[in-house]
């Protein structure tokens, strides 16, 4: 259920994704409604960014089987830039550097393309403050070029900040909380939990830390390309004192 009843925002049924003719999903069935924040956890390899990528369009990946509605639209009917402007979000796991290009620039025309619609000046400067202050971010990062010589921190925060930006209807976060202390951790945690409320949010991560300030409302232990645990947030701690092996022989969720 979403925040006001039954709210879909994402569909997947028995997925089944290959790269190179090489099995990486095996199956996966996932429902996230607006107003949920789901976390996916599991060890390197287990298909977890493949399944973010595939989301937004990769073209290295070749669906084999099962189907994926955003929407209650086949997602294959829309190539990558018509997910974006129907509101699906890839907060990347490693941020690329694009040199020459400034991040207020950047950020003015990824709104624009996404938005389709001619940006006033003084009313996206005024959102774009609002977002900076939220994120507790220097407004002399916006004359810096997009990651050029950013720390592993900044780019996230840069990351988290187009997000708030987009305003997704589908948040797809990839190891956001990766490489951030806990001050930066905090901080993109309040981004995440801006957006949550009126979005559907999809967390992959591999520490049970960031669920200290983001409360999930699904826990899915990824193994092997299925999903065989689901639980609250409790899951995640049990996973960070017990780790992985007692799953595999679990029953599939």
């Amino acid at each position: 259920m979403g925040v006001t009843g039954v709210s879909e925002i994402l569909r997947i049924e028995n997925l089944h994704v290959s790269v190179d003719e090489t099995p990486i999903i095996k199956g996966l069935t996932l429902t996230i409604n607006r107003g949920e924040i789901h976390v996916i956890m599991g060890r390197n390899g287990a298909g977890k960014s493949t399944l973010a990528s595939v989301l937004m369009g990769h073209p290295a990946y070749e669906i084999t089987e099962g189907t994926i509605h955003y929407l209650s639209q086949p997602l294959e009917e829309l190539t990558v830039f018509e997910r974006a402007r129907a509101g699906m979000f890839l907060s990347f796991q490693y941020p690329v550097v694009i040199p020459g290009v400034q991040v207020g620039t950047f950020l003015k025309k990824s709104v624009q393309s996404v938005r389709d619609e001619p940006i006033k000046g003084r009313a996206f400067r005024k959102e774009l403050n609002e977002a900076m202050n939220t994120l507790d971010m220097n407004k002399s990062v916006l004359s810096r070029y997009v990651n050029d010589g950013f720390s592993g921190g900044e780019k996230k925060r840069l990351e988290i900040l187009q997000m708030l930006m987009l305003n997704p209807k589908l948040a797809l976060l990839d190891e956001t909380d990766s490489g951030l202390d806990i001050d930066a951790l905090r901080i993109v945690a309040k981004g995440i939990n801006q957006v949550a409320p009126e979005a559907g949010c999809l967390i992959i991560t591999h520490y049970q830390r960031l669920l200290d300030h983001v409360k999930p409302t699904y826990v899915h232990v990824m193994i092997d390309g299925q999903i065989l645990l689901t639980g609250g947030p409790e899951l995640a701690l049990e996973l960070e004192e017990k780790g992985y092996d007692w799953i595999d022989a679990a029953p599939e969720a």
